[in-house]
Formats: C-alpha cells, structure tokens, sequence
C-alpha cells in the first residue's frame, strides 16, 4: 500500500526500479564490464543475483565488437593496463557507434596521471552515465586534484555543481556515491538516502553499482525508460538491498555474501517500504 504522503516522484522512481528489476529478470541483458582485476568476480557476481548476464570481455580485438552486441557497458579504470586501456577506448568505439548504454567510473582519477588522462579522453564520448565517489567526481570536472586514492575525501554534496556541469557538458546522468546518492541529468536531481556504511568495507562495492547501472540502462534501453530513472533506479535497487543485507550480517564477510542474497530476493514492496528519496528541479 502506498503511502500517501509520499511525493510523486518517489513513487514514480520506485514503480519504475520495480519495472526494471522484473525486465532484468525476464529477459537478462548482456553487461559488458571492462572492469578491475580486484573486483571482477565480486561484479560478475552482482550482476548474476540481479538476474543480468555478465561477461568480462577485455581483449584488444575483441571488445569494441563484444559492446555492440551487448546491452550495457561498464568502463570502471581501477586497474587500467595498457591492454585494458586500449580495450577500453575499443568497446567504447563500438557502444558509440551500436547505441550501447555505457557506463564510466573514473576510479581514483586526480591523483594519478595515466587513469586521469584517460577517463578525460572516455568523458569525451558521451557516457550514458558516469559514476564515482565525490572527489572522483569533483577531480573529472577539474575542480580538484582527486581523493585518496579510492576513497573519498570530500562529501557527496560538496560534489553537486560539479556533477550537474559534469552532466550539461557531456550530456550524461552522473551518479555520486556517498552516504546519501546524487544521481542527476543536470536539469533534475535525485538524492537516494538508502545503504549502509558495510558498502564501503568490500572491496567492489562501489564498482559493483556501475555494473548495475550499465544493467539497468541495458533494460531501460529496450522499455523506453529514461536514463536518470534507470540510473536512480539502479541505486535504489542495490541501495535497499544493502540495508537488508546489513540487517542479517554480523561484518564484512557475512555482508558480501548476504548482499548477493539481497540482491536477488529484494521486491517491489522493499523498495516501497524502505525509499528514502527526494527529487529537485535544479
């Protein structure tokens, strides 16, 4: 039962995270992910509990076609070898040019040159979306010289004027990731208050949310969502399954396993019932 004090948009954004999440489960889309050595497994594994089809398909020669035959693309520059940077720049070649959806998570850009001057070049391209921690936000839009590595050190919120011009300039939704989610069009902005602070002590679970926006994307592709309610959506699903993960897990190592679970058993009525969102013209 919906509740009746609840704004219009948050009910609009959790019918729709409901509509994907069933489409991802009926018909799963093939997620490209060009994505780190350390979280690989964890991410093809997210998609999987989703109901997505995850295929790690890295290979100079071989991604630019792989990407025009997917659904979603994930570029995420953690471990960015000159094999996969090549890769890279070849599977967004073929999603640009197949109308593939694609993600960018500019991992630890700022502080270190190589990744830094290449997620410049992808943001070029017009991601579907970029998504990444505030100072990988504020660093890709030159406002500062990065974080800690993958750690934040600035708020989400500190990052707002740089993801709306990030968004103008590209023509991108952009995701910040933080204790409360920015996801914005430049024009709309979507503020998600659900997770838990166990996200950030596995390794992936940052990265892992990318894939599921490429996902989710992928779905929105073939039902004529928009891309900021795809991407919001996204969040909202991995969000809400977090908290319930968390809920059942003692630490760390309990909590990756029960996110899977999570993931895979979350329902529209979960959604409903755990939404904390609140939607702004900018």
């Amino acid at each position: 039962m919906s509740d009746p004090v609840r704004p219009q948009s948050t009910l609009d954004l959790v019918a729709t995270a409901g509509r994907l999440r069933e489409e991802v489960q009926a018909s799963p889309p093939l997620t490209h992910c060009l994505t780190n050595a350390v979280v690989t497994g964890f991410t093809a594994n997210v998609l999987l509990a989703l109901g997505a089809a995850p295929a790690m398909v890295d290979i100079v020669g071989e991604a630019e076609a792989f990407a025009g035959a997917a659904s979603g693309l994930l570029i995420n520059l953690g471990t960015p070898t000159p094999e996969q940077r090549e890769a890279s720049r070849q599977a967004v070649t073929g999603a640009v040019a197949a109308g593939t959806p694609w993600v960018l998570d500019p991992v630890a850009i700022g502080v270190l040159p190589v990744r830094t001057a290449l997620a410049l070049d992808l943001a070029e391209r017009r991601p579907t979306a970029i998504r990444g921690n505030a100072s990988e936000i504020l660093a890709l839009a030159g406002r500062s010289s990065g974080g800690r590595g993958v750690d934040a050190t600035d708020d989400t919120e500190a990052a707002a004027e740089a993801a709306r011009d990030l968004a103008l300039r590209h023509g991108a939704v952009v995701a910040v990731s933080g204790p409360v989610d920015l996801v914005t069009d430049g024009l709309r902005v979507m503020r998600i208050a659900n997770g838990h602070e166990l996200l950030t002590k596995v390794t992936g679970g940052g990265c892992a949310l990318g894939a599921a926006m490429a996902a989710y994307l992928g779905a929105a592709r073939t039902t004529g969502v928009e891309p900021l309610m795809a991407v919001a959506a996204a969040t909202l699903v991995y969000t809400v399954a977090a908290e319930q993960a968390a809920a059942v897990s003692s630490g760390p190592g309990s909590f990756a396993v029960a996110l899977l679970d999570a993931l895979a058993a979350v329902t529209a009525d979960d959604l409903a019932d755990r939404a904390d969102v609140r939607e702004e013209a900018w």
